[in-house]
This record gives C-alpha cells, sequence and structure tokens, in this order.
C-alpha cells in the first residue's frame, strides 16, 4: 500500500512539472527610422508575474502591436510602447485590465514590465529598462522578461520627442496622431514568437 501510494505521489509531481509553464521568446523586427532596421528578443518567465506573462502571450497572439509606436523614451531611464496604432485595438483592450502581479524581480536594465495608472491597471502598455530603477520595484511594477538579444537596438530606439506625444490622443486618434505630430517616432514592424511558442500557434 506504502508503495501504491508513493507512485501515486510521483505521478503527481511528474504531472505538476508537466504543467508548469517554460518560458518563451519574442523577436520584435522595428523600424528605427526611414531606412534604419533592428531587432530584439524578449525571453518572458511566467515564474517572475504569471498574469503579466499570459497577457503578453495574448498581445503578441493577436498581434495588435504591429506598426505601434515607441511613444515616450526617456533615455538613462526607459523607453515605453503599447498602443495600439488602431483605435479599435485600442479601445478593445482599454478594459481589459488585469491584477497586479508581486514583484519578484528588481527592474534592472533591460528588463521588462508593465506600466499602469494605479492598483490592477495593466493592458497593453509595457517598458524595457535603460538604467536599474529600482526605485520602480516598491511602486509594484513586476517585470515579466528581459531582453536577451538586441538590447543595443533598443538603445537606438528614437528619444527625440521624449514624452511629448499624449497618450489620450494616441488611443483616440492613433497612428494617424503620431505620424502627424511625432513622425520621427521608432516603431514596431513584427512581433513573433520563437522556437517552440511559435510552433503552438
Amino acid at each position: 500500500m506504502l508503495f501504491l501510494r508513493l507512485l501515486a505521489l510521483v505521478a503527481l509531481c511528474g504531472l505538476s512539472s508537466a504543467a508548469k509553464e517554460e518560458p518563451f521568446q519574442v523577436k520584435f523586427d522595428v523600424v528605427l527610422a526611414p531606412g534604419s532596421y533592428g531587432s530584439f528578443i524578449i525571453e518572458c518567465y511566467p515564474e517572475w508575474a504569471p498574469l503579466g506573462v499570459a497577457q503578453f502571450r495574448e498581445i503578441i497572439e493577436t498581434k495588435i502591436w504591429t506598426g505601434a509606436r515607441f511613444f515616450r523614451v526617456i533615455p538613462g531611464f526607459m523607453v515605453q510602447w503599447g498602443i495600439p496604432g488602431k483605435t479599435s485595438d485600442a479601445a478593445e483592450w482599454e478594459g481589459r485590465k488585469i491584477k497586479d502581479d508581486s514583484v519578484v524581480e528588481s527592474n534592472k536594465r533591460g528588463l521588462i514590465s508593465f506600466a499602469t495608472s494605479g492598483k490592477d491597471t495593466r493592458t497593453t502598455q509595457v517598458f524595457i529598462n535603460f538604467a536599474d530603477n529600482a526605485n520602480l520595484d516598491g511602486m509594484g511594477f513586476s517585470p515579466f522578461g528581459r531582453v536577451i538579444e538586441g538590447m543595443d537596438v533598443v538603445d537606438k530606439i528614437y528619444s527625440g520627442d521624449r514624452e511629448k506625444p499624449e497618450q489620450g490622443k494616441i488611443t483616440a486618434e492613433g497612428n494617424k496622431y503620431l505620424k502627424k505630430k511625432h513622425p520621427r517616432l521608432s516603431y514596431i514592424k513584427s512581433a513573433d514568437f520563437l522556437g517552440a511558442a511559435a510552433q503552438e500557434l
């Protein structure tokens, strides 16, 4: 009887391990400026921030970031993006807020977190840290992945407009507003899963 119980316990442990979600990678191809291109790869870790990773995965699956601009870029601090270029997508996702994850990792250079406007308000906006921003940890910004390749490309994202683009107008008018008022912003050409995650689609 004891032997059978041990076998059952081993089987349950095996199922638990199999059910554990593995890290996955996403490649971003970006247009830095007219005629200038680059790419970077983000690896996501579900154990860091499971809700954030699930939201990020769905964003990539639905491809709402195609054409999305890097609209807030502060050298020495971070680069932010995530408002879809299509107003219909922005309106749909504005209501798809997720609860906060605990902060497991610090906001170090190259790590990516969701932006928020308060407790449990994460939707589609994210940022990559240009520097070690540990002060953000206590504010509830929970990293869910890191740039494992192409951080030099991230460093080249256009920063001339800093915080001038108005987020409300981006949401309401989409890329039409940005192309007219902030035409030099770098943007996402495509964002696709790599490896096993790509084969699951």
